[in-house]
């Protein structure tokens, strides 16, 4: 159940501001290291609000993706093949 809720918090030195945890307790999309929108009201005041990706400008062409990969992965350089190299690479760390 919602229930409206004040708080006060601190703005930090590089704009940062912590929202309080009886608050972000109370609204689930409000998690660590999501996006959200922020937009002016007036010039006193803030709103906070998930932010909704505008899927339909953002589609993803799967084709176009798969046939750039498989491209990318053809060329060969001086010392062989280069998705080989990347993959042996990240596996020694």
């Amino acid at each position: 159940m919602h229930r409206d809720l004040r708080a006060t918090a601190t703005i930090r030195q590089r704009g940062q501001l912590t929202i309080p945890d009886e608050i972000r307790e109370q609204l689930a999309w409000l998690k660590p290291n999501d996006v959200v929108e922020i937009e002016t009201k007036d010039s006193r005041e803030i709103i906070v609000k998930p932010y909704l990706a505008k899927t339909d400008s953002k589609k993803i062409l799967w084709q176009k993706a798969w046939v750039a990969t498989q491209i990318a992965r053809s060329f060969k350089g001086k010392r062989g093949n280069l998705s080989k190299f990347i993959i042996e690479d990240r596996e020694k760390h």
